[in-house]
């Protein structure tokens, strides 16, 4: 009876317990001065709300304590003082910066995080890096967010919260492995800095960071003032986020009450006056720097308090520091006609619909933004004061091409370089499951797609269409043809079957494609992204024969096949012959791999890459002229598993020459000079009608095959000479 009685009260006890620790551990906040330790037991994980995250990341800064810890100093650095102003940090993790990996640190007084010891005598002012002279002279590798000669200053006295009365010096927190962390201090840390820099830097919306340095300056004074100037001070901090291959640094400019001290021109009572400091960074050994302008070692480095507004925070600046510098902040009073723009991704598909964030003039939230794609425009939309975005249109070129964009109907100042992907080669965000769909009655297909490439709501809806490509006149033509679902929830995957197309009637018009895509978009941009126009994800091009079997058959025939196999055959037998104008194929695979200044794989047969070889079946490898011949002619050359040329003579699976290269030919815009549609046309959509749909020994395939797109053999191929670089001892 006494057992029975005990278990209760035990068992209260124990839940009363929890849920203290529990509640206790929901009040603790960043503001506090007390060290949170990591949590050495794997029972308890714990998970940050919604509003516990909203309520620490109202934080303008990033937690420092001045006490706890095992000397009682918490992230204090005692040994870091005017007469010793830097201590050496093992990071003991990869912090790739500017190029280059490193795992230790130097933290210094001075205002900056260096990869290398610095340098114990300031050069001439204003400074200038990377260093010339190098090696000759020192040039250090660093994060310089306040490069200045500093000292520990004072309180004033009037400090109201609590974390402004902490003891003046430099303050260093490190927190590894995140990923991992399971303790309250770890998972609110990771989770905040994973949405501020999300939020707040264009590209980085996979980001998990892994690692964390967080270096303070709190109360620090400028060097060779008087006295009293020591409560002239400035609060700032850095913080160092890596996941090991990207890294990224936040500015945090709290207070700042000097700009420049005696040594380079600053007055001696308020600090103000000569060479401000240098806000920025250097990647050391003499090879290349990024000073933060307008702000570096200009008199409107006193707005860094005030600007910036990352997060919504003014004061709060975000790098992207990995291999090169990327400013995360609009730039204000920048003078010029040719200004940096940061935007992501930095490619896209050429038909368009990819959503580009960019980050570059300081927007307003009724402004007016035109992005310049090549010759193409797209209006965009204000998101906040540091973003924008716009949708790609549907961009007739090919590589890199330049990306522009006007504010209010003004000059297109601020500049970039956009890729622009061909529609075979860029990435596959549309696909079917199996092969079926070459066929011309697959049945059932399955439809995938890369759902968060469109939006990261799972149920959201999303139409799926089907498009064709003409060029019946000059100007190239991209057609919708159909709508194959309204209103599908965006999980990435659907069934089709080619049964609901067999009555669909699109026209004369449109039952001329024979090849298009398949184009998924949100249903309610507006709703969704607060967009009206919607992102785009394609298919890469596809045989419509799926689609089109039904409609072809009862408007041209049982016979409908040959007659489109015929048609082409005449029409190809008009224009210009061109293979006598292509280089030879080498004779062996072992040539063609080293004859690279001609030759260059072919992605849909690629031994170190695509080995499927659908359209040469028997190939190991296959490759094309790497640029187009004057008239945009191609040349292609595939090779068995012995290594020998493949030929159409033999089979429907070798090589063929194109009348079309697949990278197109300038200007781009025009019909039979489209990247990747008009080599569709002209060369790929044949193979379909004359051997794919018919058998090998018809007469379509074998005109295919001897007369139109016969393989070239190797006779008179010349392999390239060897070269020799004379020397001059």
């Amino acid at each position: 009876m006494l057992i029975n009685s005990v278990i209760p009260i035990v068992f209260f006890c124990i839940l009363y317990s929890a849920i203290g620790r529990v509640q206790s551990s929901e009040k603790n906040n960043f503001r506090g001065n007390e060290w949170v330790n990591p949590r050495t037991d794997d029972e308890f994980t714990y998970v940050v709300s919604a509003d516990r995250l909203n309520e620490i990341r109202n934080e303008k800064m990033y937690p420092f304590f001045d006490s706890g810890g095992n000397d009682g100093n918490g992230d204090f650095q005692l040994n870091i003082r005017d007469t010793q102003p830097q201590v050496n940090k093992q990071l003991n993790f990869l912090l790739p910066f500017y190029g280059f990996g490193f795992n230790y640190t130097w933290l210094s007084l001075h205002g900056h995080i260096s990869f290398s010891d610095s340098p114990h005598q300031f050069p001439e002012y204003p400074l200038s890096f990377p260093i010339q002279e190098w090696p000759r002279v020192s040039d250090p590798s660093f994060i310089g967010i306040f490069y200045s000669r500093c000292k520990v200053g004072q309180l004033n006295g009037n400090e109201e919260e609590e974390y402004a009365r902490r003891k003046p010096g430099v303050y260093f927190r490190l927190e590894r492995d995140l990923y991992w962390r399971k303790d309250q201090f770890g998972v609110e840390l990771r989770e905040r800095v994973k949405w501020d820099i999300r939020e707040s830097m264009v590209g980085s919306e996979t980001f998990r960071p892994k690692h964390i340095v967080i270096a303070t300056w709190k109360n620090v004074s400028f060097a060779g003032g008087i006295t009293s100037a020591t409560r002239l001070t400035n609060t700032f901090q850095a913080v160092i986020v890596t996941d090991e291959v990207r890294t990224y640094a936040i500015f945090i400019y709290e207070w700042m009450g000097w700009t420049t001290h005696t040594e380079a021109g600053g007055d001696t009572t308020t600090g103000q006056g000569g060479t401000p400091a240098f806000v920025g960074f250097n990647a050391g050994n003499g090879t290349k720097a990024y000073e933060y302008m307008p702000y570096s070692q200009t008199t409107l480095i006193r707005d860094l308090p005030g600007n910036g507004g990352a997060n919504g925070f003014p004061g709060r600046h975000i790098f992207r520091i990995d291999e090169n510098i990327i400013p995360g902040v609009c730039i204000r009073d920048l003078i010029g006609t040719n200004l940096p723009l940061t935007f992501a991704p930095e490619n896209g598909n050429m038909l368009g619909g990819t959503m580009v964030n960019m980050t570059g003039p300081c927007f307003l939230p009724k402004m007016r933004i035109t992005c310049r794609f090549n010759t193409k425009d797209s209006e965009g939309i204000v998101l906040n004061e540091n973003r924008a975005s716009c949708i790609m249109p549907w961009t007739e070129a090919e590589g890199w091409v330049d990306f522009e964009i006007s504010l209010d109907g003004g000059p297109f100042y601020w500049k970039g370089k956009f890729y622009v992907e061909p529609p075979s080669v860029s990435p596959s965000l549309v696909w079917f499951e199996e092969n079926t769909f070459h066929e011309l009655d697959p049945g059932t297909m399955t439809l995938n797609w890369d759902w968060k490439n469109l939006t990261m709501n799972f149920n959201a809806k999303v139409s799926i269409s089907v498009w064709g490509y003409l060029e019946n006149h000059i100007e190239p033509e991209l057609l919708y043809i159909d709508m194959i679902e309204q209103s599908s929830q965006n999980d990435g995957i659907t069934t089709m079957s080619t049964a609901d197309f067999y009555e669909r009637d699109n026209g004369d018009y449109l039952r001329q494609c024979e090849f298009g895509f398949i184009m998924i978009n949100i249903t309610n941009p507006e709703k969704e992204i607060g967009m009206k126009t919607s992102p785009t994800i394609w298919s890469r091009p596809i045989p419509l024969g799926w689609y089109f079997n039904e409609q072809w058959r009862r408007f041209e025939g049982n016979d409908w096949v040959e007659k489109r196999c015929d048609r082409w055959t005449k029409r190809d037998r008009l224009l210009k012959y061109f293979t006598n104008e292509l280089p030879m194929c080498p004779c062996l695979l072992r040539q063609a791999i080293v004859d690279r200044g001609r030759y260059a794989p072919d992605f849909d047969c690629d031994q170190d890459g695509n080995t499927q070889c659908f359209y040469h079946q028997g190939a190991q490898h296959c490759v094309v002229t790497a640029l187009p011949n004057h008239d945009g002619a191609g040349q292609q050359c595939c090779y068995d598993l012995a290594g020998y040329l493949m030929l159409t003579a033999d089979n429907k699976w070798g090589g063929t020459p194109f009348r079309v290269h697949g990278l197109g030919v300038l200007p781009w815009n025009e019909a039979n000079k489209i990247p990747s549609l008009s080599h569709w046309l002209h060369d790929k959509t044949s193979f379909y009608t004359c051997c794919l749909w018919q058998d090998e020994q018809s007469q379509g395939c074998q005109n295919y095959r001897f007369e139109r797109r016969s393989s070239q053999d190797c006779v008179g191929y010349q392999p390239p000479g060897g070269g020799r670089l004379p020397k001059i001892l």
